[in-house]
């Protein structure tokens, strides 16, 4: 309850006084996880939806909707914002951070538009790194198995003079191949260098500066989608290889005026590029955010702010895939105001707070929000909370051209972006209990009901003849509109219980129900029943942590994920429910030493043939709007 969090409002708040379901990922739970990278980390929040596609390809969502660019999760490193505009979503195999050096994860499922705007439709992931002062001194860390073949980071933290704190890293993992669906090599290895470093300068009593960077270059196998000409019959499935690279450079100003009021200036420049045969893309952008926080007499809590985005990128194309205009320049500015107010000191708070957006493709938008927390004792709070957000177009959406082959008569299928394509609607009811029942026991209960509005929806266009490419074809065109409504509700239940001084056990439950309709103007049959399956109803984890003597400790975690029914392009297909298991043996030989053994296993029913199990328990997702599966 006293566990202090700083996404729900861009300053620190105690968890009992924050009206949202927020799930902090500790340095603890980091440790005891076994994971190696993030998305793997991810899978410990109940209500998360994390799915791996292939080696280097994750799909994670919170609270529906999912697929490999999750367009309606925010994610942040450190408050700089990792989530494309170009399409909609994040690339989960560039985020290789340290593990060692993330200080905490919050996650928050649900929106969060009225403080971070646009696409923090259903929640929001932000990382927060360790200030340099706390990594001082040398450490190493290597390892390997039959997935993660290879992976080690060395690093060194000190100072410079008396005021500034400094760490630099440098990380290798290199991933093994796995299987493909029909459990042959999945040509889907990698392998990623990257190099960082973190500094923290006190410049005056009342001013701290921070600035950190990373530069990664990587190559990537993946199973690609490549249509040859005109007259091909649809789809071939090469073996190819991808290289990437990119970097960031990023500071923040900190300033206190007094004990009461603080502010914070931070600037990022981040580039990235891929250099995928059928679309490459080079993209560049700068964040310039502005937070200013003040309590305003003995009741009230004021934070707002200001903000400018500026992204441009230039993507070229194939055949297969393009973007029309192949480059472009977009703007998004935002200003926010968030107000805390003490109804009953120290047990009933009002919030009020919106967030006002403009950006190229929509112009204005506003997302209000309004929230209400009631303590009535100290070990135990209620929330609840209704919110306006929204997910803002996408290059995906306005500029995409894709073509699919088909039989007979030389002919195209044609994806076509919408310029004209509306902003993606919510409001969403939330209410939520937690409570601390005695030291060894507390629980977080969450429910939602969400109503969305002008989602995408895929409709067929009058088809036209065209001579180029070559031979003469017909073209039947598709395009995106915002012609689907619908509503989801579902419950999040986490707890954690301290069963002895050396044995604590921490289940987590979620139920998610999507109903989605399409408008009586709609032609669109597949994106409904995509929606709805893509999603597991069910989902339930266990996780164990038990302490031996002499610096030993196992953990172990059972995670079970409800079946799914995927109908998309490319056929349909039944996901069964599976249960994955992963546990580690510990030991702590001394504090600066440790060495870990870790495993993981998958079950599953197979009611069908082999092909619907995913690799590794993990079921990928594709539908036309994600044509990068």
């Amino acid at each position: 309850m006293n566990l202090e969090v700083t996404s729900a409002s861009k300053t620190e708040q105690k968890l009992s006084r924050v009206a949202a379901a927020v799930f902090v990922i500790t340095q603890e739970d980091i440790r005891r996880s076994g994971a190696t990278n993030i998305p793997d980390l991810l899978r410990i929040v109940p209500g998360l939806d994390v799915t791996q596609i292939n080696g280097s390809t994750w799909a994670i969502g919170s609270r529906g909707f999912n697929a490999q660019f999750s367009n309606k999760l925010l994610v942040m490193i450190d408050s700089r914002i990792v989530y494309t505009q170009y399409f909609a979503g994040v690339y989960w195999d560039t985020l290789d951070l340290p593990l060692e050096d993330i200080d905490r994860i919050e996650v928050i499922r649900g929106p969060g538009g009225s403080v971070w705007g646009a696409n923090a439709v259903n929640g929001v992931i932000s990382i927060f790194t360790k200030k340099a002062a706390e990594t001082k001194g040398a450490m190493a860390e290597t390892g390997g198995g039959n997935i993660d073949r290879g992976f080690g980071t060395v690093q060194y933290g000190g100072k410079l003079g008396a005021r500034t704190d400094y760490r630099a890293y440098a990380k290798y993992s290199n991933q093994g191949q796995q299987a493909d669906l029909t459990g042959q090599n999945g040509a889907d290895g990698w392998h990623m260098l990257r190099g960082g470093f973190r500094s923290d300068i006190t410049l005056s009593p009342k001013d701290s500066l921070a600035i950190e960077g990373d530069l990664y270059t990587a190559r990537e196998g993946e199973l690609g989608f490549f249509l040859p000409s005109v007259t091909s019959t649809g789809f071939e499935t090469p073996s190819e290889e991808i290289s990437l690279g990119g970097g960031f450079i990023q500071s923040a100003w900190n300033h206190t005026y007094s004990e009461k009021s603080d502010s914070t200036l931070q600037i990022s420049l981040t580039r990235y590029r891929r250099d995928d045969p059928l679309e490459p893309e080079l993209s560049d952008a700068l964040d310039l955010d502005y937070r200013l926080h003040t309590a305003w007499g003995q009741r009230q809590n004021i934070v707002w702010g200001l903000g400018y985005r500026f992204t441009t990128d230039d993507i070229r194309g194939s055949l297969t895939v393009s973007f029309n205009p192949p480059s472009l320049d977009l703007n998004v500015f935002n200003t926010f105001v968030q107000d805390e107010i003490s109804l009953i000191p120290e047990k009933l708070y009002l919030t009020l707070g919106t967030k006002l957006e403009h950006n190229d493709y929509t112009g204005f938008e506003v997302m209000p929000s309004v929230s209400v927390t009631w303590a009535p004792g100290r070990r135990q709070m209620f929330w609840a909370a209704v919110s306006r957000d929204l997910r803002a177009p996408s290059r995906n959406d306005t500029n995409l051209e894709v073509n699919f082959g088909t039989e007979g008569t030389p002919e195209l299928q044609r994806l076509i972006g919408n310029p004209n394509f509306k902003d993606e609607r919510l409001i969403a009811y939330e209410a939520g209990y937690r409570t601390s029942l005695g030291s060894r026991l507390s629980v977080d209960v969450a429910a939602y009901f969400n109503d969305y509005h002008n989602l995408q929806t895929t409709e067929p266009l009058a088809p036209f003849s065209e001579s180029t490419p070559p031979p003469v074809h017909i073209v039947q065109p598709f395009t995106y509109e915002n012609r689907m409504h619908g509503e989801t509700h579902g419950i999040e239940v986490a707890a954690n219980w301290k069963a002895s001084n050396r044995w604590t056990l921490s289940p987590g439950y979620a139920f998610e129900s999507l109903h989605m309709h399409t408008d009586p103007t709609s032609l669109d049959t597949m994106t409904v029943p995509f929606v709805e399956g893509a999603s597991p109803r069910h989902g339930a984890q266990l996780r164990s942590h038990l302490e031996f003597a002499r610096g030993i400790s196992w953990d172990a975690s059972a995670y079970f994920v409800d079946r799914l029914f995927h109908q998309g392009p490319l056929g349909n297909v039944t996901i069964p429910a599976y249960t994955r298991l992963d546990t580690g043996l510990t030991w702590e030989l001394w504090e600066s030493l440790s060495f870990s053994f870790v495993g993981r296993t998958c079950c599953a029913i197979i009611t069908s043939n082999l092909s619907t199990w995913m690799e590794a328990c993990s079921p990928a997702k594709s539908s036309a709007a994600d044509t990068r599966n």
